[in-house]
């Protein structure tokens, strides 16, 4: 009976043992991890390089994404960007997937953000923001364009975010800012026109058009910044907006549009100055051309904001609602081939191109009462 319970003593023993060093194992490996993530956190305010650079997240419905980083080991060559128009012929085409991407990225607007620092992390970007890939062929062309007022803090981040994701992507783009000159109320749709049509000037083989504002950010790199059958809305969910659509026939944010299906519309309306309502005058010209908006799915289709206060110069426009019921009485006449502006200065930077526009001013409004 002894010799029975020494046995089974003896077998617990060794079983507590194995326990113990497993735990110790376990402990091991969580150190180091932990002293990983640390490393990488602490390396955020070096100044000696940007290949690793770790965007904490800001809530915690990110807190499983990845970096927004562009490494050697996501698949982007490293090699400089062709020069635009100048592809090698016998590169094969871009994949439809492309094998870079990472999924949701983790956001944050808290970190310094210089645009030295911006240019050094994006080595292929050719001046007035250009880049093409050096190892395929896009079946597109892609130009950007922001409606622009002292926003330059919005703007690095944008820069900072936007240039990986793009690029990562396998597109031929360009960056567009579009500068309103002037303290008189902002016009962000007279703006877009003005950009397509200068972006046109520059490179006539633009046949893809994304329409952002400077204060928005993807969470995920499959949100493709390219243009299809039917015009694109890629901000579907923003936090602003509980990550949801505000209303059915939202169009704000981000939006894309090929050439063709922008001439279609006659471009966007000219005469909504001040904050709201073109978005929605946009939605009801596609709408009367028969064509239909389509939007990526919600999972991927999430955009922070980057907050500020409300441009003085951008008020609510007293006369919108009035306007949105009459688009398909003024589409025809109010558009792309009716709008008039006057070039200041275009100033090709390292990571966009700068074009400062006057664009009038807003008509003299009757005082509400």
């Amino acid at each position: 009976m002894s010799r029975l319970l020494g046995g089974t003593l003896e077998r617990v023993c060794k079983a507590v043992l194995l326990l113990c060093l497993l735990h110790f194992l376990v402990a091991v490996i969580l150190y180091f991890d932990v002293y990983a993530q640390h490393l990488a956190f602490f390396s955020r305010f070096s100044a000696r390089g940007p290949a690793r650079v770790l965007h904490p997240a800001a809530s915690s419905s990110t807190n499983c994404s990845r970096l927004n980083t562009t490494a050697p080991s996501s698949g982007l060559p490293e090699a400089p960007s062709v020069r635009p128009g100048s592809t090698a012929p016998n590169l094969p085409p871009c994949p439809d997937s492309p094998p870079g991407l990472v999924g949701r990225l983790l956001i944050e607007f808290t970190s310094p953000m210089p645009l030295e620092r911006v240019q050094r992390e994006n080595p292929g970007v050719l001046l007035g923001g250009r880049y093409t890939p050096p190892d395929c062929t896009p079946a597109q062309t892609v130009a950007v364009i922001i409606p622009f007022r002292h926003r330059e803090h919005h703007l690095r981040y944008w820069l900072h975010y936007l240039h990986p994701i793009l690029r990562r992507q396998r597109l031929r783009y360009g960056i567009y800012v579009i500068n309103q000159h002037g303290e008189d109320t902002f016009n962000r749709a007279k703006l877009l026109n003005v950009g397509f049509l200068e972006a046109l000037k520059e490179d006539a083989t633009y046949d893809c058009f994304i329409f952002s504002d400077v204060d928005l950010v993807p969470m995920d790199d499959r949100n493709l910044y390219r243009c299809g059958d039917q015009p694109r809305h890629f901000a579907i969910a923003m936090d602003k907006f509980g990550f949801r659509l505000p209303y059915a026939g939202y169009f704000g944010g981000v939006s894309g549009l090929s050439k063709a299906q922008f001439l279609r519309i006659n471009g966007f309306p000219n005469e909504y100055w001040g904050w709201g309502g073109e978005d929605d005058d946009i939605f009801n010209r596609i709408s009367l051309t028969g064509m239909k908006i389509s939007r990526p799915d919600i999972r991927i289709g999430r955009y922070r904001m980057i907050k500020h206060d409300r441009d003085k110069h951008n008020e609510p426009n007293p006369q919108r609602f009035t306007k949105i019921q009459n688009t398909k009485l003024t589409m025809k006449r109010d558009g792309i081939g009716s709008v008039r502006y006057q070039v200041l200065e275009v100033s090709r930077q390292p990571l966009f191109t700068n074009i400062t526009v006057d664009i009038g001013r807003p008509p003299s409004w009757p005082p509400r009462g």
